[in-house]
């Protein structure tokens, strides 16, 4: 029985070459969200948890910090192992913002509806590049 999935049922050449893609992508993608966090820190604001104490702000400000730091160490060849463990750990950590995200703008036009939903799963193939970095299958 084939798992639904489409990246497990394709070719391994060409699931090692999509995961190496995401794997190359992920220290600019950390480092420009990490910047957008303190250039346009609201539309973050916006999506941290209500139920988290404390000021939005200090919020976005640390994750901003954490994801640039996250960058460098993806970027520098002898911290990219503990960058993938780094990013898949933020990865999940900002997890249920993208899912808050997704329930904050269920009542958006269908194609904003779709960008928040569509962001949760991506999170899955991120998550698995940032661990294979990590292990060593970068």
């Amino acid at each position: 029985m084939a798992i639904p999935f489409p990246l497990v049922n394709l070719p391994s050449t060409l699931r090692w070459s999509f995961m190496n893609g995401i794997q190359k992508a992920l220290a600019p993608v950390f480092a420009t969200a990490g910047v957008l966090h303190f250039v346009k820190p609201q539309p973050f604001d916006s999506i941290v948890p209500l139920q988290l104490a404390g000021n939005a702000r200090s919020y976005t400000y640390a994750s901003g910090v954490a994801e640039l730091a996250t960058a460098a160490l993806l970027a520098n060849k002898r911290t990219r192992k503990a960058g993938g463990f780094a990013a898949a750990a933020l990865l999940v950590a900002v997890w249920p913002a993208n899912m808050y995200m997704a329930w904050l703008w269920r009542n958006k036009p269908w194609y904003l509806q779709a960008i928040s939903i569509g962001r949760v799963p991506l999170q899955i193939p991120l998550i698995r590049a940032a661990w294979g970095i990590y292990k060593g299958r970068s």
